[in-house]
């Protein structure tokens, strides 16, 4: 399976952060199941041009929360997660996004109704894009 993860090397955030957000995400809304095998270690390093240290770290946290279980001769897979801990989760998740692109905001001097403003035309593209 290749999984739908793409690195941006000129993010501030570490590369494991990124894959690690990013197969959280899609484990949150459902679109890996439960029982799905992800790839291997070295396969999605391979995939995504980066080191196995670095995809091994995003899956020890992953596994370290409980988003994916690791069966030894087997494989890699992600683990069910409750309605209400996914509804949570997935708050959890958006709520952590706006904060960064808030705190970014803030770091360029925007005001409050600038990033209101930015947001919402943010919203309506991604809204007509959808």
């Amino acid at each position: 399976m290749k999984l739908p993860v793409e690195v941006n090397e000129q993010s501030q955030e570490p590369i494991y952060y990124q894959i690690e957000e990013q197969i959280k995400a899609l484990i949150v809304s459902g679109s890996i199941p439960a029982g799905t095998a992800l790839p291997s270690i070295r396969a999605l390093a391979a995939d995504l041009g980066c080191s196995v240290i670095t995809t091994r770290r995003a899956y020890q946290n992953l596994e370290q929360h409980h988003y994916i279980k690791t069966q030894r001769g087997k494989g890699t897979f992600v683990q069910e997660v409750d309605v209400n801990e996914r509804d949570l989760m997935k708050e959890k998740t958006v709520t952590e996004a706006l904060q960064r692109a808030i705190r970014t905001a803030n770091q360029h001097d925007y005001t409050e109704e600038e990033i209101k403003t930015l947001f919402e035309r943010v919203l309506r593209e991604e809204t007509t894009d959808a």
